[in-house]
């Protein structure tokens, strides 16, 4: 940890992570002109968001913050990748890390790493799915769009949401705090799909007012003290590569999860990188006989 970081990330944890995030939802969600306008113009210009791509260029027509940082894109913006088995990335954002899973062993950043026991609840049946495995991390800054939307064609079976602290998810924090991805609150989807069992998992983070999905609707807040599991056996949602499947009211963090020997990464993937929703990130390259992988 440098000193620059150290400052940045010792305070955090003596914040009150829920209450200060609270506060946020309940400025970015009003209706106030004055306020809402001056904020939006804020991030813009600090930030060098790109309105052109927006829907909704005027930022007058957005009711709220919130509206405004979960904007649409013009159609045809975010192109997604066509070729088949291909992997699409899932949001705007740049690679925290990618690559394989050691045994059940993730790396956060260099010299720190976390389990994906950790990671998914402690459930030792979906652990076990994504031993040896691939993950790629994916951090959303202020200026992305933040709806996320699927890398493959996928059958939901599970949602779960892990209730834990909300520290900040840029690189200083995942370079100083010990298994942060693991310690943060989250929200847990897992699919089934063409390669296998996969997982997405959406961190929250500090400012973050909640995660929701386009099937539930808000998972996060209210926030819980035990861990809140939903199956999906009748009539599950199917979704489509390139499909929305949720978005975060305020930035944060996507972690993808496969199944051992089932895709590659793209060589080009390097933390860093920046990406774009839709891209080319990863070719599945094995299909397992078996259809169902989640109970």
């Amino acid at each position: 940890m440098t000193f620059k970081e150290a400052l940045t990330t010792l305070p955090q944890y003596i914040l009150p992570h829920h209450p200060l995030s609270r506060l946020m939802g309940l400025l970015t969600h009003s209706k106030n002109k004055i306020w809402k306008n001056f904020f939006i113009k804020q991030i813009i210009r600090h930030y060098h968001v790109n309105m052109d791509e927006a829907l909704e260029a005027n930022i007058s027509n957005y009711a709220c913050f919130n509206d405004f940082f979960t904007r649409k894109l013009k159609p045809q913006v975010r192109p997604i990748v066509s070729e088949p088995d291909a992997i699409a990335c899932p949001a705007d954002g740049a690679i925290s890390q990618c690559g394989k899973i050691n045994d059940l062993d993730i790396l956060q950043a260099k010299g720190k790493r976390y389990t994906v026991n950790e990671l998914l609840g402690g459930d030792t049946y979906r652990t076990e799915l994504f031993k040896d495995g691939d993950f790629a991390t994916i951090y959303l800054s202020p200026k992305d769009y933040h709806r996320l939307h699927m890398p493959i064609d996928g059958t939901l079976k599970q949602m779960i949401h892990i209730p834990g602290r909300l520290f900040s998810v840029n690189n200083a924090t995942a370079n100083s705090v010990p298994r942060l991805f693991a310690r943060n609150e989250r929200v847990v989807t897992l699919f089934d799909t063409e390669a296998g069992p996969m997982a997405l998992i959406l961190v929250g983070a500090i400012f973050v007012a909640s995660i929701e999905t386009i099937w539930h609707g808000v998972v996060t807040p209210p926030t819980s003290s035990t861990i809140r599991t939903w199956k999906y056996e009748n009539n599950p949602p199917v979704l489509q590569r390139g499909e929305e499947m949720g978005r975060f009211n305020m930035g944060s963090t996507i972690i993808i999860l496969f199944a051992k020997d089932k895709i590659n990464w793209s060589d080009n993937l390097a933390p860093g990188k920046p990406i774009k929703l839709g891209q080319l990130i990863g070719q599945i390259t094995s299909k397992p006989v078996l259809k169902t992988f989640l109970v």
